[in-house]
């Protein structure tokens, strides 16, 4: 039994599988590509404008022995995310897991909110995961098998005051993922949602310290979570070990809406 638990510790659970993340050059996305990398999957992902970021990232990658290509590409463009997936099919030869982790925040009261910021949110956050699911679903259809993971958020699962349009691109993020699991399951294709909680990037470093311990203080857990904690649910459900697993939400906010 000991041998067993020490096999299945030294696993690489992503060995030889190629993997699409969307927004990856930091935080929660860089902290999927690099745990993904360690798994032994083949990485490609993109980013908007950090060009030295993205270097550093795929040469930071490297020592796990995997493929790590960063491309310059927009998500929320339809013939970009095209493009993308032709170039990824190009240079690596498969597409077997996408996560679409690419989002960003206009937060305002919804009396102050312009109807352009709105639409940007919706446009980044959820029609970015219709054009990338657009994208690989051919090849995934002719390989009959394929792990599609998006990133949602508890805000998508309960509200927030100041973030009608991102509540509203992350909610629609989950009602999408389950039409997705109905239509493409009979061909293995298998897609699931992560749902974080408060997770700390350096997006939240910047914040004021006594405002980030009462929000550690009203987690269960007692803490935020880290990009690995997220990284590590990807991981399940990107691998073999999740292959009766789709249309579900996985939340990983540290028993945040429990």
């Amino acid at each position: 039994m000991r041998d067993q638990l020490l096999h299945i510790i030294s696993m690489k659970l992503l060995e030889g599988k190629t993997a699409i993340i969307t927004g990856a050059s930091r935080g929660i996305g860089k902290g999927i590509a690099t745990v993904f990398s360690e798994h032994g999957a083949n990485v490609a992902f993109t980013y908007s404008a950090s060009v030295e970021a993205a270097k550093a990232l795929e040469a930071e990658l490297q020592v796990h022995g995997t493929i790590v290509k960063g491309y310059q590409s927009n998500a929320a463009n339809f013939d970009d995310s095209q493009k993308l997936a032709e170039d990824v099919l190009a240079d690596f030869g498969s597409i077997d897991i996408l996560v679409n982790n690419a989002g960003i925040t206009k937060d305002n009261l919804l009396m102050r909110m312009g109807e352009a910021d709105f639409d940007k949110v919706i446009e980044v956050n959820l029609k970015s995961v219709f054009n990338m699911t657009k994208a690989v679903q051919r090849t995934m259809l002719k390989q009959r098998k394929g792990s599609i993971i998006n990133m949602s958020s508890v805000v998508g699962l309960k509200g927030n005051a100041g973030q009608t349009n991102y509540a509203a691109s992350k909610a629609g993020i989950i009602g999408f993922s389950k039409s997705v699991a109905l239509e493409l399951g009979s061909r293995n294709i298998r897609s699931n949602v992560i749902a974080p909680g408060f997770i700390e990037t350096e997006m939240t470093a910047k914040l004021d310290e006594a405002t980030v311990d009462g929000w550690r203080a009203g987690i269960p857990l007692k803490r935020g979570g880290s990009p690995e904690d997220i990284a590590n649910a990807c991981v399940f459900l990107a691998s073999d070990l999740s292959g009766y697993i789709t249309g579900q939400t996985i939340n990983v906010d540290g028993g945040m809406l429990t």
